[in-house]
């Protein structure tokens, strides 16, 4: 079993209510049921993390080291 942490960046909090003609209905929060309840079925554990702010991200990814994470999938979104 893998502890896997899921980063995601700034505006992703607004998936559902902001341009669903683009980004869909779904928020974030379903989002995240979701690759929660992939990630059980497969065997893994799966957190995940949204910030706004780039210096929260890099503490969470500093945090990994220490916590069992093995892997970190990001979505950097606004970053980009």
């Amino acid at each position: 079993m893998a502890n896997i942490l899921v980063l995601n960046g700034p505006n992703l909090n607004l998936l559902g209510s902001r341009e669903q003609e683009i980004y869909g209905r779904a928020t974030l929060a379903e989002i995240e049921a979701d690759l929660v309840a992939r990630a059980a079925a497969a065997g893994h554990r799966l957190a995940c993390f949204q910030s706004n702010a780039e210096h929260a991200l890099v503490e969470r990814v500093q945090a990994a080291r220490a916590d069992g994470t093995a892997f970190i999938l990001i979505n950097p979104a606004a970053f980009t």
